[in-house]
């Protein structure tokens, strides 16, 4: 099976958006499915200038995160107590040696030392090796979660939440730009397995946080909508035992909050049996016009129901959106 790219546009037909995907100049909402027997699309895609630019983008990325994070404090933001509980375990995992590249690891999904062997211990699970598609998110810590998948004999889905021109932090996959074949919001995909990054989760709740930016939340809700999830699907999570934390206040969570069922690390494995409601959608009225202005294919769907049902979404407060790192435009 060749691998899967979601289209900009939730309309478009599979060989359309093929189309579309290969002219468009931006990176937009994606679903990358793949296989062992995937074969190059477009060998001429220049991955020295594609890592280049990727690199930069990130360090812009995250320099705006970084002033998003501490102006949430100062301001006595309600999510101020994530960004406190994600810079110490970013410090942690900095100053006691743990940290791998790419790095600084604030402001990202962390990588870290034994990501591999975390990911091996996923492998070893039966509900890795029992499942026939397997979501998995396209950081750094999770590569030997990818390579495995890709190694077996089921399919590989690597979903990536991307504003229209921008590319947040080192999460862009060349495999996936380079193998990638677009899907529609209407194909019939079952997906068996989530394995999400994370910066900090706590193993007595499964409580998660991500790196701030909400695009794994936004990727459960498009999963949910499109029949390929329920609330049986496992979310498996690798990290560092350092990444282990007491201290992430299930009443403070928000009701998009995804959080995990089983947590690997190099040295254990953890079934949180977790009692925290998995999201059912997408939660327009939770989602800000800043948030949904970022990110296009969430605006062509939401009129998309609006037309469907006859009815106007609601919309969410507006709020101060991390400034992401803007795209030159050029030909392709």
């Amino acid at each position: 099976m060749p691998p899967l790219l979601l289209p900009a546009s939730p309309s478009l037909s599979l060989h359309s958006a093929a189309a579309a995907v290969a002219a468009s100049s931006s990176r937009r909402a994606r679903v990358a499915v793949a296989s062992r027997s995937s074969s190059s699309s477009s060998s001429s895609l220049d991955e020295s200038a594609f890592e280049a630019e990727r690199l930069r983008l990130d360090a812009d990325a995250r320099a705006s995160m970084a002033t998003t994070a501490a102006g949430a404090q100062a301001v006595a933001d309600p999510r101020a107590w994530k960004w406190k509980i994600r810079k110490r375990v970013w410090d942690v995992l900095e100053a006691e040696g743990v940290a791998r590249n790419p790095r600084p690891v604030h402001h990202r999904i962390p990588n870290f030392d034994g990501a591999a062997a975390a990911a091996d211990s996923l492998g070893r699970l039966d509900v890795f090796q029992n499942a026939q598609c397997v979501k998995v998110n396209p950081d750094s810590p999770q590569k030997q979660v990818r390579f495995l998948t890709l190694s077996g004999f089921f399919s590989f889905l690597q979903s990536q939440m991307i504003p229209t021109g921008c590319i947040p932090e080192a999460c862009t996959s060349v495999g996936a730009a380079k193998y990638g074949r677009p899907i529609g919001l209407d194909e019939m995909i079952k997906v068996d397995l989530i394995v999400i990054g994370s910066v900090a989760v706590d193993p007595s709740t499964g409580a998660r946080l991500g790196k701030g930016e909400g695009f794994a939340e936004l990727e459960y809700g498009m999963l949910r909508y499109m029949g390929a999830i329920d609330d049986s699907t496992m979310v498996v999570t690798t990290v560092h035992d350092k990444q282990l934390v007491d201290d992430i206040p299930v009443e403070k969570l928000l009701i998009h909050d995804v959080p995990v069922d089983i947590i690997c690390t190099p040295t254990q494995v953890i079934l949180t049996n977790t009692a925290i409601p998995k999201p059912q959608g997408i939660y327009w009225e939770k989602l800000s016009p800043e948030k949904l202005g970022q990110i296009r294919i969430l605006r062509e769907l939401k009129r998309r129901i609006e037309q469907e049902t006859g009815t106007i979404l609601p919309c969410g407060p507006s709020e101060n959106v991390p400034p992401t790192a803007q795209r030159r435009r050029r030909g392709r």
